[in-house]
């Protein structure tokens, strides 16, 4: 069967392969510029189709791949985010055992359950029901579902080695990286006794929050089979039905990027996937949450290097952004700092933008995309859910066409958050520790001086410590001042603050010397 499998698979995948493989080369060639954007939304139409017929490990590849700015074309990325995770629900009767088997007889435990579904995905379906006069759902696993993903996980492992062959050498090492947590993250989905933990450690962190969360039922809970609080709300996109309720959209949007980033910049813990099936809205306008499955982790490391990188843009500052960007590891080694510089340049420009059109984030990820598919970037494995959040809810911006900026949102959850401060001190370490480096790189480049350093230890065994002041001062004040012009390009304050630093070493070495 697997081999049957494989084969069928890569037959189905290999001309996607192909044309996307032609389509990046022709994306990147005219910087996105290509006028002609239907022959590439006609190929990513015809790869979203092979995903659907393929079944729900390729579905949810397709999501995944949906927010791989470093993958895909801007148009592929567009018509993949189309890609729904609904798929015909199983009947209720194959149902029924894995309910029983877990929690016990459906008769005895629940007051009531309705057998027909509210909501079917690749790897589970969702019921209403009662317990103790209280109104559930019940989330249960879909039958047979592990078996299906194991077998395709293998086919994919299969294929994948092939594939590359097929596609850019650039693109091999964020296609590897993207395949193995792609593979982590679906085992995650399929337990729920982990969603419920993430669930339950993002109700708790987000206490304050504008947002509700429904609570578990633990007794009624499983590795199969998860019972929570039924909370009903408007589907976040239905324009007409938040209208009707008089619900401001544009707090609603505002409220959106303020819980998804604060989870991502406060916690160590974010929702992965705030697609608009998952989040929904009270009559008074709070934001209701779904589906803990697709979680995204940083560890604290990280998470102050993304604050940094975003504190860079909200202060217009390309250098440190660039800086921060390597620390996290979005660049290639022996990346043309002057030509990333520059990109950036022109991405704060935008969106620090004066006209309401240059601050939409429709035009910050386009122009992020195109920066991504040009420059050596890499999407580092604790990054890409971190990415995958941050594209689907521009999505929610994109529906409700309000007046939103980023900038003054992003500065805003920094500030409520106490954050600006962490942001500095790490900037201010990470500083330091770059003008130590370049230090001890100024001093292993010069041989020279290191021969002038033993001479000068030598001469002080003969002479009197005082008459080698001004030599020794000289070295000292020399290598501070090489050290602090390469800190200078990126961290100006720092550099000069240096280079002063290397004047007065001289000046006092120079007294010294005098008397």
């Amino acid at each position: 069967m697997s081999t049957t499998r494989t084969i069928q698979v890569f037959i189905k995948l290999l001309p996607s392969i192909l044309a996307l493989r032609k389509d990046r080369r022709r994306w990147v060639k005219t910087e996105g510029k290509d006028n002609d954007l239907e022959i590439y939304r006609k190929n990513a139409r015809k790869v979203l189709n092979t995903f659907i017929s393929l079944g729900p490990v390729y579905i949810k590849l397709g999501q995944w791949l949906s927010s791989r700015a470093d993958i895909l074309p801007q148009p592929y990325l567009e018509e993949l985010s189309k890609l729904q995770d609904n798929v015909p629900s199983a009947s209720f009767d194959k149902v029924k055992p894995i309910i029983e088997n877990d929690i016990g007889p459906i008769n005895e435990t629940f007051d009531s359950i309705d057998t027909n579904p509210i909501s079917g995905a690749s790897l589970g379906q969702v019921y209403r029901g009662r317990i103790h006069g209280q109104e559930i759902v019940v989330k249960v696993k879909r039958p047979g579902i592990e078996k299906i993903v194991d077998e395709d996980l293998k086919v994919l492992k299969k294929i994948l080695p092939v594939a590359l062959r097929f596609v850019d050498p650039n693109l091999r090492f964020s296609a590897r990286a993207m395949l193995s947590q792609f593979i982590e993250t679906i085992h995650e989905e399929m337990d729920y006794t982990i969603e419920s933990s993430n669930l339950k450690k993002i109700k708790h962190d987000m206490l304050k929050s504008n947002m509700v969360i429904p609570s578990v039922y633990d007794d009624y809970s499983s590795k199969n089979v998860l019972t929570m609080e039924y909370i009903p709300g408007i589907k976040i996109t239905n324009v007409d039905a938040l209208d009707e309720k008089g619900i401001d959209r544009q707090k609603l949007v505002i409220d959106v990027h303020k819980v998804f980033f604060t989870m991502l910049l406060r916690h160590s813990l974010f929702h992965a996937d705030p697609h608009p099936g998952n989040i929904s809205v009270t009559d008074d306008g709070k934001l209701i949450l779904y589906d803990y499955g697709m979680v995204g982790r940083l560890d604290n490391e990280t998470r102050m290097r993304l604050i940094r990188l975003y504190l860079a843009l909200v202060e217009k500052d390309p250098p440190r952004t660039v800086n921060a960007m390597a620390d996290l590891g979005m660049l290639t080694p022996n990346f043309n700092r002057s030509v990333i510089e520059k990109g950036i340049e022109l991405a704060v420009g935008a969106m620090h933008g004066k006209k309401p059109d240059e601050m939409e984030v429709q035009s910050l990820m386009e122009l992020a995309n195109k920066t991504m598919s040009k420059f050596p970037f890499v999407l580092p494995k604790n990054l890409a859910l971190y990415m995958r959040m941050a594209s689907i809810i521009e999505g929610i911006y994109k529906t409700h066409k309000v007046d939103f900026k980023f900038v003054k949102v992003l500065k805003e959850v920094l500030e409520e958050e106490h954050l600006i401060k962490d942001a500095y001190i790490e900037e201010l370490k990470y500083s330091f520790q770059r003008f130590a480096k370049s230090i001890d790189a100024t001093i292993s480049i010069a041989p020279e001086l290191k021969k002038l350093i033993d001479e000068n230890r030598s001469i002080q065994l003969n002479t009197k410590p005082k008459s080698n002041v001004l030599l020794s001062g000289s070295i000292l004040s020399s290598a501070i001042f090489l050290g602090s012009s390469v800190l200078y390009t990126s961290n100006e304050d720092m550099g000069i603050l240096g280079m002063l630093g290397s004047l007065v070493i001289m000046s006092i070495s120079v007294i010294f010397r005098n008397h």
